[in-house]
């Protein structure tokens, strides 16, 4: 997948670029995601951000008319996305639920493996916090 992360930490850039394995085409942006910022979206079907970054209706709308299809976030909150603009808009939302001890590598794997349920067509179960009615495919398909 071609995915895009915003406003990423030295720590964490390491960590994803481990759990990466070059699997995934990921632009690596040091600047939060804004009005300004969003343009490097452009091409990528995947948004990376973290709980620094909110993402809300008018930059949902504006990641839409860029492609991007889904949002991916690193951590286990969601306070920081919109999530009912997000599931008018049609994206899919996943991200690192909770565990006690959790380090910046596991949510990076974490992430990485949400990538690639997404890339071969699955949901990311567990990981899943949309707001569409998928919760039988979370079911059968436990990340």
């Amino acid at each position: 997948m071609k995915a895009i992360a915003y406003n990423i930490k030295p720590e964490e850039k390491e960590c994803l670029v481990l759990a990466n394995h070059k699997k995934h085409d990921i632009t690596i942006i040091a600047n939060s995601l804004s009005a300004e910022t969003i343009a490097f979206a452009e091409g990528k079907e995947t948004l990376l951000v973290f709980n620094n970054d909110s993402v809300n209706q008018e930059l949902i709308n504006k990641l839409k008319e860029l492609g991007i299809k889904y949002i991916a976030t690193s951590s286990f909150e969601t306070s920081h996305l919109d999530l009912k603009s997000a599931a008018t808009a049609g994206f899919k939302i996943a991200n690192v639920p909770f565990k006690d001890g959790q380090s910046a590598l596991d949510r990076m794997l974490q992430v990485v493996k949400n990538l690639d349920n997404w890339a071969a067509g699955k949901c990311v179960g567990t990981a899943c916090c949309c707001q569409n009615n998928c919760s039988v495919t979370k079911t059968l398909n436990k990340a």
